[in-house]
């Protein structure tokens, strides 16, 4: 199998040579090009079309939302993984529609980093929990548009796009596990979604809300 190719991006030289130093401890993945502006990061992508664009989104020249915007233009084929510090509602919402593909927090551990590199190049989405729930207190009330969920369906749509897990809604609904899998698997089956990261995609673009 091929390796996953990454081009990283982040004016901070010794962020960007740890993060380099990380993702080089996996066989399934490799560096390709680093930057340290948004002008230099869209110029290598562009030559080098990589996999993936871990990019941060404060850069001089040119900033990671409008970075976003010109490598979906440029290569399209190159998914954009953005990692930053700033939780704000309003970033995720104006990256996501610039066309990234993940968010994640630099204050997340190594290990979900690579987890959400990964998810980006597998199933082409990763939100990072905080910022899936930023994201659903962000978008209007619009409810469930074009196809009949029961309340439950609702309830358990919400909790995982607010990055909850099964046992967590479980819990927090007062029924099994297995149940919460259950009327997951309904969710998928109606929405024509296929895994988690779709669902949670699905219920930030339709502007569903928790109750």
């Amino acid at each position: 199998m091929k390796p996953i190719r990454i081009v990283v991006a982040d004016d901070h030289a010794v962020l960007r040579e740890g993060i380099c130093a990380l993702i080089a401890q996996h066989d399934d993945m490799q560096i390709v090009g680093e930057a340290s502006n948004g002008v230099e990061a869209l110029a290598k992508i562009e030559a080098l079309a990589p996999d993936i664009a871990l990019m941060d989104i404060t850069m001089p020249e040119m900033d990671g939302l409008e970075a976003t915007r010109q490598i979906k233009l440029r290569s399209p084929q190159t998914r954009v993984l953005i990692l930053t510090q700033h939780e704000n509602k309003e970033y995720v919402l104006s990256l996501l529609k610039a066309g990234a593909a993940g968010y994640i927090l630099k204050k997340a551990g190594g290990a979900e980093l690579v987890e959400a590199i990964r998810a980006v190049a597998s199933t082409g989405a990763f939100l990072h929990p905080s910022a899936a729930r930023a994201l659903v207190d962000q978008v209007s009330r619009n409810g469930m548009k074009s196809v009949h969920l029961t309340e439950r369906e609702k309830q358990v749509l919400t909790l995982v796009a607010e990055g909850l897990t099964s046992r967590e809604i479980a819990a927090k609904l007062s029924i099994s596990e297995k149940t919460v899998l259950a009327h997951r698997d309904n969710l998928m089956d109606k929405l024509g979604i296929h895994n988690r990261a779709e669902l949670v995609r699905y219920a930030i673009r339709e502007g569903y809300l928790s109750p």
